[in-house]
């Protein structure tokens, strides 16, 4: 059976900053988002050093899923449970991950500004707040069982 699109897009993005490696960075970037084909644009920072911003866009229900999958449990019931505070009312859904844990493999809510942010138009019909947050719930639920 086909899951129903759950996203219309979904947006990863982290900065490298001067005083980070990019290899590592570009590393943790790759295994979090399953794919090496990145976009990365050089930027300034507010500071005028050099920065480096990654950024991939998810569309295929697929990637999607996998996505998810490899935030983990723990991840993956924060959203859960926070998720009427993860979606607008224009049905976007928001959240940071700690880049710092990322770059040791592993992926935890973030609470401060050195982040990889995820942000995501949940597919709603109509587009209501309390559509959205049915939808993703309906999406994130099984992707706490183990894969059959």
């Amino acid at each position: 059976m086909k899951m129903q699109a759950t996203f219309h897009w979904l947006r990863v993005q982290a900065f490298c900053y001067a005083t980070e490696r990019e290899d590592v960075v570009a590393q943790t970037f790759a295994a979090l988002t399953g794919t090496d084909e990145f976009e990365t644009e050089v930027s300034d920072s507010e500071h005028g050093n050099r920065m480096i911003i990654f950024q991939y866009m998810l569309t295929k229900q697929k990637d999607l899923e996998a996505f998810f999958r490899r935030l983990g449990p723990s991840v993956l019931q924060h959203l859960l449970d926070d998720i009427d505070n993860r979606i607008d009312d224009d049905c976007v859904f928001y959240t940071r991950l700690d880049k710092q844990q990322a770059v040791q493999g592993v992926y935890a809510i973030a609470h401060h500004g050195d982040v990889i942010s995820v942000t995501g138009k949940v597919a709603s019909n109509p587009a209501r707040k309390d559509i959205a947050e049915s939808n993703l719930r309906t999406f994130l639920s099984p992707l706490l069982l183990p894969p059959t």
